[in-house]
């Protein structure tokens, strides 16, 4: 039988289970295989290629013990065909800002997405299985992103109100009466992430939505699956070709959406390399509107004061929850000489109480990993630290063994700047410790660093702090004190500097990310005032309003 938790254990494989000991309740009864796409608001039935997804929980043979994979089910690989007529739906349905959506009151676009949520409650269990099936997210935790994104959705319908209303105002000055109210962009493609696929993807999607963008989106490529129980939704709550789902591969499909120049808003949460070749493909690099969530290589500077106990505790947090494969995971760690070596052993000794083992299992934090390519660049990581100085810090206790998709957390010391570790995004469960004797040298890591989206700190010295903080406030989005990097609360701004980001991802700031100022004008005489009186009291204008929203 497999082990339920064995977080010393080198021996991976055992980790995994037979199909048998998989709770019924989590267990995937049979492949679901997506056979519809979404275009102009009609669920269009598709007969071309599939692509099939293996998830990266493998199964332990009853009889052979062999690891196998699982097909979970598939989804259809459009083709430019499919692609050009959901641009065209998109376009049509925005009309030049004309089109039902764009036109409407944000009152009832507000509707329009009260109900759509209403359904996609209908479907948490649903959802919730899919996102541990197909990148293998524990089960607590899926659920919690499922339950985040409602929240984050009820939050956004809030601040939409407060936005509309503080619009109503007319503001005179200087011999002048004016309106300014936002209003959408266009055209927006969505792209999300695999580590947060629906949470991260409805950041930018909701938002586009209720400022009354239309909408096209491309599922990530790990984590496909599980927008197919929202299809219907979708369909039936937005009007025809406000929302359209973009399948296919990647290299294929979206270089012919850029090069249109009929996309007005990029929103991707992925890669800066990615980012840089999309926004170089549009012919009107003026007219794009980019919102971006990119790279990160976040640091964590411990100094000598240090409350190493609560310390450990936030870098374990930090740099391996869902196995460290989040953009705000802690991805290098500064240790003050002095105390690294006491650092060190208090890690690896946390590290010995983890979980590891399957998503549905108590009290795991390291579960098998999403991408098929990930262990093996991470052992190339390892393999190039080792030959250039660093060691497996908790190598006695499991650490660099790696099984398939399973990935061992690893304690890589000391590390130097001749590592690629020390320079790359490893996106996955292997923290990297760098001693340091002088404050100038993480500093000077990190103005160097082509990333810069957040650092923490840990220390109470006081005047330490308030220079790393005056220091590096101009070179990253936020700084965190003596906690992990992280992105909630929603309601703070969520950003990066350089190659990190593009715009401000908080509750209130991409509805501004997604809409435009527009303001109407006039001088300040009796015939002028009256015709704005008119305006409003007949309803004849739906841009020109005063209407409120509760």
């Amino acid at each position: 039988m497999a082990q339920q938790t064995n977080p010393m254990s080198k021996d991976l494989k055992s980790l995994f289970s037979t199909l048998a000991e998989i709770p019924e309740d989590i267990r995937i009864q049979s492949p679901l295989h997506q056979k519809q796409i979404l275009v102009d608001g009609a669920l269009l039935e598709w007969t071309g290629d599939f692509h099939e997804v293996y998830s990266p929980i493998l199964i332990s043979n009853e009889e052979t013990g062999a690891t196998e994979q699982l097909l979970i089910g598939s989804y259809p690989i459009a083709t430019t065909k499919e692609t050009q007529e959901a641009l065209d739906a998109a376009v049509r349905a925005y009309d030049g800002g004309r089109g039902a959506w764009p036109a409407m009151h944000i009152n009832e676009r507000i509707q329009h997405l009260t109900r759509f949520v209403t359904e996609m409650k209908a479907q948490r269990q649903h959802i919730v299985k899919l996102i541990v099936w197909e990148i293998s997210k524990t089960v607590a935790d899926a659920e919690k992103e499922f339950d985040r994104t409602i929240d984050y959705i009820n939050e956004t319908v809030r601040s939409a109100k407060q936005l509309s209303n503080q619009t109503n105002a007319f503001q005179v000055t200087q011999g002048f009466i004016g309106q300014t109210k936002r209003v959408p962009h266009g055209v927006v493609l969505c792209m999300g992430p695999f580590n947060y696929p629906l949470n991260e993807t409805f950041t930018t999607l909701i938002p586009a939505l209720i400022m009354g963008n239309t909408i096209l989106f491309k599922p990530p490529k790990h984590g496909t699956l599980l927008f197919e129980p929202l299809l219907e939704a979708f369909s039936s709550c937005f009007p025809k070709g406000v929302v359209n789902t973009v399948y296919g591969r990647g290299r294929d499909i979206v270089p012919m959406l850029m090069e249109s120049g009929k996309i007005d808003v990029l929103a991707l949460i992925g890669s800066s390399r990615v980012a840089d070749a999309l926004k170089k493909m549009h012919p009107k690099s003026n007219r794009l509107k980019s919102v971006l969530g990119l790279d990160a290589k976040n640091a964590a500077i411990i100094l000598p004061d240090a409350d190493l106990t609560h310390t450990v505790r936030e870098v374990i947090a930090g740099a391996l929850s869902f196995n460290g494969q989040r953009c705000t995971a802690l991805k290098v760690l500064f240790v003050h000489h002095e105390i690294v070596a006491h650092f060190n052993q208090m890690l690896v000794e946390a590290l010995k109480h983890i979980g590891i083992g399957l998503p549905w299992q108590k009290g795991i934090m390291i579960t098998p990993l999403a991408e098929p390519e990930k262990p093996a660049y991470l052992k190339s990581c390892i393999d190039d630290a080792l030959a250039k100085g660093a060691e497996v810090f908790n190598a006695a206790d499991g650490g660099g063994t790696i099984y398939k998709s399973f990935v061992h957390p690893t304690v890589l010391y000391p590390v130097n700047s001749a590592m690629k570790i020390y320079h790359e995004e490893q996106f996955g469960p292997v923290i990297p410790i760098v001693p340091f004797t002088a404050l100038s040298e993480p500093v000077e890591y990190i103005m160097n660093s082509p990333y810069g989206q957040q650092v923490s700190i840990f220390s109470q010295d006081t005047e330490a702090v308030s220079l790393l903080i005056d220091t590096l406030a101009n070179q990253i989005g936020r700084i965190n004190l003596n906690s992990q990097c992280q992105r909630s609360p929603d309601t703070f701004p969520f950003n990066g500097r350089k190659d990190s980001a593009d715009g401000t991802l908080s509750v209130d700031e991409a509805l501004i990310a997604f809409s435009v100022d527009s303001v109407v004008v006039t001088k300040q005489t009796p015939e002028n005032e009256q015709l704005i009186k008119s305006i409003l009291e007949t309803g004849g204008s739906r841009r020109l309003t005063n209407e409120v929203s509760f």
